[in-house]
């Protein structure tokens, strides 16, 4: 069971009565990736920074804290590990949940004592406090850990005094950088790491993960576990905001707002914007954008025997609603404006395609 949060206890990419990936013992669908890991331990040559993207919600996070829990719990040489886990019982399992072991630090999002939100990106502040514990001495002649969970959230200053650090790592230093997008992270860092692309899971990865979610959470109905499961993407936390009925009924109102795009029903498409502009609406915002772009998805492998120049508006509508989306997740913008630019700009592509 996973450790009980106080009220102000909030991350980002928190999802009701989940496991962190900190707090997860278990791995599904990415051994080769975990083998990469464990042959680099057993070689006594670990890279000192890796880049581990892939989409969110697919277990880099929790891959990241897998490596870093076996490295804590083993600190000294040995033969290669069969495997990378951790009994949850042992003491450096506990340490590493409660983000109190002193070889290991977590750069994340997370509300700040007296805060009423989350910051919208990691500050220097932060990141420069986090990156002190590279001035001391691991204990045990272990490794000192630093998780970047993500990269994402890094602002210019604070992804500066991580490259500063990166470039030149004190010994038996390591960082885990968890990327949803790899490509926009700064090259001098990239370049700086070796690079762990891990796969969408599997539908029956996905169903494993969330029936095997220990209490409170509650096990979900089959059929709606299902079609979560096949909406997903290969994301386990997009499949449990599937089974949300907020978030399934939105996702099936904008499925039905894009069958009839070519003809937009405004009024809806209002109300919908309406919905989605509260700041609390961010999950259901990015369900909505997930749900587009499948669409778009589905319409250019339905038309693509036609000519590239007749799609192409398709592709840009997508391409300026992903901009669009970040400039009014970094600038805290409304987001009202963009819902109707998007289904106004759709309805011309999906007519002129």
């Amino acid at each position: 069971m996973p450790p009980e949060r106080a009220d102000d206890d909030v991350e980002a990419g928190d999802l009701a009565d989940v496991p962190r990936p900190r707090e997860s013992a278990r791995l599904v669908g990415h051994a080769a990736a975990e083998a990469a890991f464990a042959g680099a331990i057993a070689s006594g040559r670990l890279h000192h920074a890796w880049l581990i993207g892939g989409a969110q919600g697919i277990g880099k996070a929790t891959l990241a804290y897998r490596v870093a829990r076996h490295l804590l719990a083993n600190p000294g040489p040995g033969a290669a590990p069969a495997s990378l886990d951790v009994d949850p019982a042992h003491p450096v399992a506990r340490k590493v949940a409660a983000l109190s072991h002193p070889n290991l630090v977590a750069l994340r999002r997370h509300r700040q004592p007296g805060s009423k939100a989350l910051p919208t990106k990691i500050g220097v502040d932060a990141a420069r406090k986090a990156l002190d514990l590279f001035g001391s001495t691991a204990g045990n002649a272990g490794y000192r850990i630093c998780i970047v969970d993500s990269a994402e959230d890094l602002n210019a200053n604070s992804a500066n005094a991580l490259l500063k650090m990166v470039e030149e790592p004190p010994p038996r230093s390591l960082f885990l950088i968890v990327s949803h997008a790899p490509g926009r992270l700064l090259p001098t860092i990239r370049s700086r790491c070796r690079a762990l692309a891990l796969r969408p899971l599997s539908e029956a990865q996905v169903t494993e993960v969330v029936s095997g979610f220990p209490g409170p959470f509650r096990a979900p109905d089959p059929g709606a576990l299902a079609r979560a499961a096949a909406l997903a993407e290969g994301s386990v936390a997009r499949a449990v905001q599937m089974l949300d009925p907020a978030t399934a009924g939105l996702v099936a109102e904008v499925e039905a707002l894009l069958a009839g795009i070519e003809r937009p029903d405004w009024r809806r498409i209002l109300a919908l914007a309406e919905t989605l502009a509260g700041r609390e609406a961010e999950a259901l915002f990015e369900a909505s954008l997930d749900t587009v772009f499948r669409f778009v998805s589905a319409e250019l492998d339905r038309r693509r025997a036609e000519p590239p120049a007749r799609l192409a508006a398709l592709v840009e509508v997508c391409d300026k609603t992903a901009r669009a989306a970040r400039e009014a997740a970094t600038y805290n913008l409304d987001r009202r404006p963009l819902v109707l630019s998007l289904f106004g700009d759709l309805a011309g592509a999906v007519r002129a395609a």
